[in-house]
Protein backbone atom coordinates (compact mmCIF):
# COMPACT_ATOMS: atom_id res chain seq x y z
CA UNK A 1 0.00 0.00 0.00
CA UNK A 2 1.34 3.26 -0.74
CA UNK A 3 2.11 6.09 1.90
CA UNK A 4 -0.81 8.48 2.03
CA UNK A 5 -0.64 11.83 2.28
CA UNK A 6 -2.81 14.71 3.23
CA UNK A 7 -2.49 18.19 2.06
CA UNK A 8 -4.94 21.32 3.81
CA UNK A 9 -4.33 24.42 2.01
CA UNK A 10 -5.99 26.89 1.29
CA UNK A 11 -4.56 27.68 -2.10
CA UNK A 12 -6.01 25.23 -4.99
CA UNK A 13 -3.07 26.04 -7.47
CA UNK A 14 -0.85 24.68 -4.85
CA UNK A 15 -2.75 21.64 -4.01
CA UNK A 16 -3.11 20.56 -7.57
CA UNK A 17 0.90 20.93 -8.02
CA UNK A 18 1.31 19.14 -5.26
CA UNK A 19 -1.26 16.74 -5.70
CA UNK A 20 0.19 15.66 -9.31
CA UNK A 21 4.13 15.97 -7.71
CA UNK A 22 3.75 13.71 -4.84
CA UNK A 23 1.26 11.20 -7.31
CA UNK A 24 3.97 10.87 -9.53
CA UNK A 25 6.79 9.89 -6.60
CA UNK A 26 4.13 7.23 -5.68
CA UNK A 27 2.29 8.53 -2.91
CA UNK A 28 -1.28 8.71 -2.42
CA UNK A 29 -2.25 12.29 -2.24
CA UNK A 30 -5.53 13.93 -0.68
CA UNK A 31 -6.34 17.23 0.16
CA UNK A 32 -9.02 19.49 2.10
CA UNK A 33 -9.02 23.27 1.35
CA UNK A 34 -9.56 24.38 5.27
CA UNK A 35 -8.74 22.80 8.71
CA UNK A 36 -12.07 22.06 9.44
CA UNK A 37 -12.04 19.52 5.90
CA UNK A 38 -8.85 18.62 6.76
CA UNK A 39 -9.40 17.31 10.61
CA UNK A 40 -12.86 15.33 9.19
CA UNK A 41 -10.26 13.43 6.45
CA UNK A 42 -7.69 13.12 8.66
CA UNK A 43 -10.14 11.18 10.81
CA UNK A 44 -11.64 9.10 7.79
CA UNK A 45 -8.24 8.07 5.95
CA UNK A 46 -5.59 7.75 8.70
CA UNK A 47 -3.00 9.42 6.50
CA UNK A 48 0.89 8.43 6.68
CA UNK A 49 1.48 12.17 6.87
CA UNK A 50 0.04 15.63 6.87
CA UNK A 51 1.23 18.97 5.07
CA UNK A 52 -0.66 21.80 6.42
CA UNK A 53 -0.52 25.62 5.96
CA UNK A 54 -0.92 28.05 8.69
CA UNK A 55 -3.13 30.67 7.09
CA UNK A 56 -6.28 29.50 6.55
CA UNK A 57 -10.02 30.64 6.51
CA UNK A 58 -12.26 28.26 8.35
CA UNK A 59 -10.09 26.94 10.83
CA UNK A 60 -6.42 28.07 10.70
CA UNK A 61 -3.03 25.60 10.67
CA UNK A 62 -2.74 26.42 14.52
CA UNK A 63 -6.10 25.07 15.55
CA UNK A 64 -5.94 22.40 12.99
CA UNK A 65 -2.74 21.16 14.76
CA UNK A 66 -3.37 21.14 17.97
CA UNK A 67 -7.05 19.53 17.47
CA UNK A 68 -4.95 16.78 15.37
CA UNK A 69 -2.72 15.95 17.82
CA UNK A 70 -5.53 15.68 20.70
CA UNK A 71 -6.26 12.76 18.44
CA UNK A 72 -3.53 10.63 16.62
CA UNK A 73 0.40 11.07 16.42
CA UNK A 74 0.74 11.42 12.53
CA UNK A 75 3.51 13.05 11.27
CA UNK A 76 2.73 17.07 10.79
CA UNK A 77 4.97 19.22 8.42
CA UNK A 78 3.48 22.91 8.25
CA UNK A 79 4.17 24.18 4.84
CA UNK A 80 3.67 28.34 5.08
CA UNK A 81 4.83 31.38 3.98
CA UNK A 82 4.78 32.62 8.20
CA UNK A 83 8.68 32.10 8.06
CA UNK A 84 9.05 34.05 11.56
CA UNK A 85 11.11 32.66 14.68
CA UNK A 86 7.93 32.99 17.44
CA UNK A 87 6.07 31.03 14.42
CA UNK A 88 8.65 28.21 14.13
CA UNK A 89 8.39 28.00 17.77
CA UNK A 90 4.43 28.04 18.37
CA UNK A 91 4.23 25.60 15.56
CA UNK A 92 6.23 22.90 16.80
CA UNK A 93 5.26 23.13 20.49
CA UNK A 94 1.91 22.58 19.47
CA UNK A 95 3.27 19.34 18.19
CA UNK A 96 4.39 19.71 14.03
CA UNK A 97 7.14 17.59 13.44
CA UNK A 98 9.13 19.66 10.90
CA UNK A 99 8.44 23.70 9.70
CA UNK A 100 8.89 24.36 6.32
CA UNK A 101 8.48 28.19 4.98
CA UNK A 102 7.27 28.85 1.36
CA UNK A 103 8.64 29.36 -0.80
CA UNK A 104 10.15 25.92 -0.92
CA UNK A 105 11.52 23.73 -3.66
CA UNK A 106 9.61 20.48 -4.54
CA UNK A 107 12.95 18.35 -3.71
CA UNK A 108 13.00 19.45 -0.07
CA UNK A 109 9.72 18.91 0.30
CA UNK A 110 9.60 15.47 -1.27
CA UNK A 111 13.05 14.70 1.43
CA UNK A 112 10.95 16.31 4.56
CA UNK A 113 8.20 13.90 3.51
CA UNK A 114 10.35 11.05 3.17
CA UNK A 115 12.26 11.80 6.29
CA UNK A 116 8.83 11.62 8.55
CA UNK A 117 7.97 8.57 6.63
CA UNK A 118 11.24 6.97 7.90
CA UNK A 119 11.10 8.22 11.42
CA UNK A 120 7.23 6.86 11.40
CA UNK A 121 8.52 3.40 10.28
CA UNK A 122 11.15 3.34 12.72
CA UNK A 123 8.88 4.42 15.35
CA UNK A 124 6.15 1.38 14.46
CA UNK A 125 9.24 -1.27 13.56
CA UNK A 126 9.09 -4.20 15.32
CA UNK A 127 12.00 -4.52 17.93
CA UNK A 128 13.73 -7.66 19.85
CA UNK A 129 12.67 -5.93 23.44
CA UNK A 130 8.78 -4.70 22.36
CA UNK A 131 7.57 -4.67 25.34
CA UNK A 132 9.46 -3.49 28.87
CA UNK A 133 8.68 -4.54 32.13
CA UNK A 134 9.70 -4.53 35.83
CA UNK A 135 6.47 -5.12 37.05
CA UNK A 136 5.56 -0.89 37.88
CA UNK A 137 6.38 0.29 34.64
CA UNK A 138 5.47 -1.40 31.19
CA UNK A 139 6.16 0.14 28.31
CA UNK A 140 4.88 -1.26 24.43
CA UNK A 141 6.66 -0.20 22.14
CA UNK A 142 4.51 -2.12 19.40
CA UNK A 143 1.01 -0.68 21.01
CA UNK A 144 2.26 2.76 21.84
CA UNK A 145 1.17 2.27 25.23
CA UNK A 146 2.56 3.04 29.00
CA UNK A 147 1.12 1.24 31.89
CA UNK A 148 2.04 2.12 35.81
CA UNK A 149 1.02 0.00 38.43
CA UNK A 150 -1.48 -1.96 36.30
CA UNK A 151 -2.92 1.63 35.02
CA UNK A 152 -2.66 3.06 31.89
CA UNK A 153 -0.48 6.39 31.69
CA UNK A 154 -2.38 8.95 30.05
CA UNK A 155 0.62 10.63 27.34
CA UNK A 156 0.59 13.27 25.12
CA UNK A 157 1.69 12.54 21.79
CA UNK A 158 4.64 14.97 22.20
CA UNK A 159 5.29 13.30 25.52
CA UNK A 160 4.63 10.02 23.82
CA UNK A 161 7.11 10.75 21.05
CA UNK A 162 9.72 11.62 23.71
CA UNK A 163 9.83 8.49 25.64
CA UNK A 164 9.39 6.62 22.77
CA UNK A 165 12.46 7.52 21.54
CA UNK A 166 14.45 7.44 24.98
CA UNK A 167 12.87 3.74 25.18
CA UNK A 168 13.94 2.63 21.81
CA UNK A 169 17.77 3.62 22.51
CA UNK A 170 17.78 2.35 26.24
CA UNK A 171 20.50 2.03 27.95
CA UNK A 172 22.52 5.05 25.78
CA UNK A 173 22.72 8.74 26.62
CA UNK A 174 20.48 10.05 24.40
CA UNK A 175 21.78 14.42 23.53
CA UNK A 176 20.24 17.39 24.03
CA UNK A 177 20.20 17.53 20.13
CA UNK A 178 19.16 14.41 18.78
CA UNK A 179 16.07 14.30 21.33
CA UNK A 180 14.86 17.58 19.87
CA UNK A 181 15.84 16.96 16.36
CA UNK A 182 13.65 13.59 16.57
CA UNK A 183 11.01 14.69 18.60
CA UNK A 184 10.28 18.34 17.78
CA UNK A 185 12.42 18.80 14.40
CA UNK A 186 15.69 20.25 13.29
CA UNK A 187 14.68 24.16 14.18
CA UNK A 188 14.40 23.37 17.76
CA UNK A 189 18.01 21.10 17.71
CA UNK A 190 18.85 24.38 20.24
CA UNK A 191 16.13 24.36 22.50
CA UNK A 192 16.98 22.25 25.46
CA UNK A 193 15.25 23.99 28.21
CA UNK A 194 11.65 22.97 26.14
CA UNK A 195 13.25 19.88 26.39
CA UNK A 196 13.81 19.99 30.07
CA UNK A 197 10.18 20.85 30.75
CA UNK A 198 9.15 17.73 28.85
CA UNK A 199 11.62 15.38 30.11
CA UNK A 200 9.81 17.35 33.43
CA UNK A 201 6.20 15.95 32.51
CA UNK A 202 7.00 12.34 30.94
CA UNK A 203 8.69 11.91 35.33
CA UNK A 204 5.55 13.11 36.88
CA UNK A 205 3.81 10.65 34.72
CA UNK A 206 6.04 7.25 35.08
CA UNK A 207 8.26 7.69 38.05
CA UNK A 208 7.29 6.96 41.82
CA UNK A 209 9.37 10.10 42.86
CA UNK A 210 9.96 12.66 40.01
CA UNK A 211 12.64 14.82 42.09
CA UNK A 212 14.42 11.24 41.42
CA UNK A 213 14.06 9.70 38.86
CA UNK A 214 15.10 6.02 38.45
CA UNK A 215 13.50 5.61 34.71
CA UNK A 216 14.77 8.90 32.74
CA UNK A 217 17.77 9.67 34.34
CA UNK A 218 19.74 13.13 33.59
CA UNK A 219 24.11 12.99 32.19
CA UNK A 220 24.12 16.62 33.15
CA UNK A 221 24.84 19.06 30.08
CA UNK A 222 24.65 15.80 27.74
CA UNK A 223 21.46 14.46 27.41
CA UNK A 224 19.01 12.16 28.74
CA UNK A 225 18.59 8.22 29.17
CA UNK A 226 16.23 5.36 30.06
CA UNK A 227 16.94 2.72 32.27
CA UNK A 228 14.63 -0.19 33.95
CA UNK A 229 16.56 -0.71 37.03
CA UNK A 230 18.12 -3.39 38.41
CA UNK A 231 21.61 -3.52 40.18
CA UNK A 232 24.59 -2.85 37.75
CA UNK A 233 22.81 -1.35 34.67
CA UNK A 234 24.09 2.33 34.32
CA UNK A 235 23.52 4.34 30.95
CA UNK A 236 26.46 4.60 28.25
CA UNK A 237 27.06 7.16 25.96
Amino acid sequence: MNARVLVIDDDSGLLALLSMGLAREGLDVFTARDGKEGLRKAYELHPDVVILDVTMAEMDGWTTCRQLRQVCDVPIIMLTAVADSESIVKGLALGADDYVTKPCSFEVLKARIRAALRHRGEEQRTAPDSVLDDGNLRIDLIEQTVTRQGQLVNLTPTEKRLLMYLVRHKDRVIPHTELLTHVWGPQCAGETKYLGVYVRYVRQKIEDNPSDPVYVVTKHRVGYCFVLPSPGRSCAI
